[in-house]
């Protein structure tokens, strides 16, 4: 039986979370152009290039010296969220394919996961691999497709799952009933794994060790914006990329019983709740301080799906624009 969208009231937006310092906004942005749109994640490869996927089913490779742009790989779908592993292969979350892997840059492209317990795995999003082969990823919706994905926002369905998959291919649900499941990062430590809910504003922690293994928490909760795409830096911190702030007319809309909901979808789009233009991204600890809160007006680039950093490179990916951004952490 499919799972029926549950009630919820947002919390009121904070003006920030708890920060350790203060940091100075984002730097000035460097773009390098893309041959298609849409580099939904970004992700730096052992070679110090930055891998994304493209509307049109291309992964590419980029030089963030040069600009240098190869191809290599071509899903047949559409990719989203990326893993680069140390030995050169990439894992592929496609949003009509399922979880992916690419053995090596111009090789092939297998398929690990297509199916949960028996249903098509439908819009994974995000993914991280553990060095014994262990693969945590999330699934956003049960019910929306990626063209639809603000639909689940809307709705409100709280179908998204965390999953584990073992080196011997066993499939495991760790969380269900997650709230638009995005980004995923393992902590350096493994002692847990954590998940983006962008429809709850919040980031949530599955403990894999010690006394709590098996259950899990609120990392940070009540984000002034929507939490996407998320990468451990170099830096060991949880990067977040921001799409949009809250929008006030869309919490007004969350916490009414899920008929009135879907019947807000089903007006024209054009009246529809839109993520605003801005370049936004934050950087968490382990125990959910606030480290790095960087913004920029969206004149030249905005809806910042993903982010990395890479000694002190800050790079950033949009599920609209056709090039990725490069800005770095403020001194």
């Amino acid at each position: 039986m499919p799972m029926q969208p549950r009630r919820w009231t947002p919390p009121k937006p904070t003006p920030r979370a708890r920060q350790k310092h203060s940091v100075p906004p984002m730097p000035a942005l460097r773009l390098l152009p893309l041959p298609g749109s849409g580099p939904e994640d970004v992700v730096v490869a052992a070679d110090g290039r930055v891998l994304t996927g493209l509307h049109d089913g291309a992964i590419v490779a980029v030089d963030p010296g040069t600009g240098a742009v190869e191809q290599i790989a071509r899903t047949q779908g559409r990719p989203l969220g990326l893993h680069a592993n140390a030995d050169g292969s990439v894992l592929i979350c496609d949003a009509g394919r399922g979880l992916l892997r690419l053995d090596r840059p111009g090789g092939e492209v297998e398929t690990l996961v297509a199916e949960i317990e028996g249903e098509p795995l439908r819009f994974p999003s995000n993914v991280v691999a553990d060095q014994d082969g262990t693969i945590y990823f999330s699934a956003s919706s049960r019910r929306w497709p990626l063209e639809q994905w603000r639909g689940d926002i809307m709705e409100h369905s709280g179908t998204g799952r965390l999953l584990r998959r073992d080196p011997g291919g066993l499939i495991e649900i760790l969380i269900d009933g997650l709230d638009f499941a995005n980004g995923v990062v393992l902590a350096p430590d493994r002692s847990c794994v954590v998940v983006a809910e962008t429809g709850a504003y919040r980031i949530t922690r599955y403990w894999l060790t010690g006394p709590k293994a098996g259950t899990y928490d609120r990392l940070v909760e009540n984000l002034p914006g929507f939490p996407d795409n998320m990468c451990l830096g170099s830096d060991g911190l949880i990067w977040v990329s921001i799409p949009s702030p809250r929008n006030p007319l869309l919490d007004t809309l969350l916490p009414l019983p899920p008929v009135l909901r879907r019947i807000s979808w089903a007006i024209p789009e054009s009246l529809q709740p839109t993520p605003e233009r801005t370049v936004w991204a934050m950087a968490f600890d382990f125990d959910g301080a606030l480290v790095h809160d960087l913004q920029r007006e969206g004149t030249e680039y905005a809806m910042v799906t993903a982010v990395v950093e890479h000694d002190g490179a800050v790079y950033l990916g949009s599920l609209t624009e056709s090039a990725i951004a490069v800005t770095s952490v403020p001194a």
